[in-house]
């Protein structure tokens, strides 16, 4: 029989000594910071420049070759600059390193710089990122390139390429140890120097064949993930995949249902600390989608005026901002389901026109909302709680497209 008494004894010996000479707490000697990083790509010339959120001060500025979206990798830590037109991504160290410490998260800051590799394709599409993979697909290529994150960061990308069938306009999905991969129309009538439709998803393992069936989801459009989950936009409905065993992730279509109007989603956005998406509903729609709710999953908000842009909060999860034509900025409450607060925060700025003409795009900062103001060269830095703008930067040419880093953490 174990020593009760011994063991209280060691106890209360233990606490006597933590009250006379307590552990050093991390507060004790580490200072706690937060830190933003815009960056922005301007509409008219091949820059892209790293501007710091709090200073408004531009800390980096990086010539490519040509007009760029920008896409954020998933640890927060690459910034991938995607030039169809110039065949080309390039890659931007953003500077901020976040680690997860259990109790507490170290951050580490350092220079933004371009990094040296180059990933060139016949014109560069849809990047996804998942953990340390990277997929770049290429419309005009039938090919997608799987790479390493934290290799292309040290030169050494280790770039493997997986057959697509024919080019088309899709998308490749990293997910665990399988591959989700759109999969283009070869049946439908195509004129000379138009791409084929999509028509569905497959899956493929690591080695590039194929698992299970084709899964049908005509014009596949608009990818995203949500903790476990990934989400397609298509023409019948939203095609849901989740994690599986042995054969693979298991995917199913969530039919839109006669309880919505005509339409289709065609872009997403995931929730991080909650599971759901936000997808587009034409242009003057929304709609929130709870992928277990099997008898209802979708929600349609109508919008005063058409959307020119949208963005989930990432430490706010009930929270989302739409930017509608009207130069109005709203407030979307996730677990309501409705819209509860409205400020304009630009000009009006029309969706008719070019898609690529410039409008506003969002980005969210901590406690704040950047927009891109390219009509006055101005990025808006807009309070997150009021709507409120609260202070402007301004950026020379036309500011555009947008993506922010950052977090907080603590400094050793």
């Amino acid at each position: 029989m174990p020593n009760t008494r011994s063991g209280i004894l060691l106890a209360a010996s233990s606490l006597a000594c933590a009250l006379l000479f307590p552990f050093p707490s991390f507060a004790d000697d580490e200072n706690k910071t937060e830190s933003w990083r815009l960056f922005v790509a301007d509409h008219s010339r091949p820059i892209i420049r790293a501007i710091d959120a709090t200073s408004g001060k531009e800390i980096g500025r990086f010539d490519v070759d040509g007009y760029a979206a920008l896409s954020l990798g998933q640890s927060g830590r690459t910034i991938f600059a995607v030039q169809g037109e110039k065949n080309v991504v390039h890659a931007i160290a953003t500077g901020i390193t976040l680690s997860d410490h259990g109790e507490h998260r170290d951050i580490e800051l350092s220079d933004p710089k371009l990094l040296q590799t180059s990933i060139t394709g016949d014109k560069p599409g849809h990047v996804v990122t998942h953990g340390n993979d990277v997929a770049i697909f290429y419309d005009r290529d039938d090919k997608f390139d799987l790479l390493s994150e934290s290799g292309l960061a040290e030169g050494k990308p280790d770039i493997r390429s997986f057959q697509t069938i024919a080019a088309h306009h899709g998308v490749a999905v990293p997910m665990g140890n399988h591959l989700l991969v759109s999969v283009p129309n070869m049946e439908a009538p195509v004129k000379e120097g138009e791409l084929p439709p999509r028509l569905g998803l497959r899956v493929l393992d690591r080695k590039g064949e194929q698992v299970g069936e084709v899964k049908r989801c005509t014009g596949l459009h608009g990818e995203a993930t949500s903790a476990r989950l990934v989400a397609f936009g298509c023409e019948e409905g939203v095609l849901i995949a989740r994690p599986g065993g042995i054969g693979g992730p298991k995917v199913e279509m969530l039919a839109y249902g006669s309880s919505l109007p005509k339409g289709k989603v065609s872009t997403l956005l995931g929730g991080t600390s909650m599971q759901f998406f936000l997808g587009n509903y034409g242009e003057q729609n929304i709609v929130l989608i709870d992928p277990d709710k099997t008898a209802e999953p979708f929600k349609l908000i109508e919008l005063p005026t058409r959307r020119v842009d949208f963005a989930l909060d990432p430490a706010k999860p009930q929270q989302a901002y739409i930017l509608t034509e009207d130069g109005n900025l709203h407030l979307l409450d996730v677990v309501k389901g409705a819209i509860v607060k409205s400020e304009t925060v630009t000009e009006p700025y029309s969706k008719d026109g070019h898609w690529r003409d410039p409008r506003p795009r969002l980005a969210i900062a901590g406690d704040l909302i950047a927009i891109t103001d390219p009509r006055h060269g101005l990025v808006r830095m807009v309070d997150s709680r009021s709507l409120k703008e609260i202070r402007s930067i301004a950026v020379e040419g036309q500011p555009f497209v947008i993506v922010s880093a950052g977090g907080s953490g603590a400094m050793h």
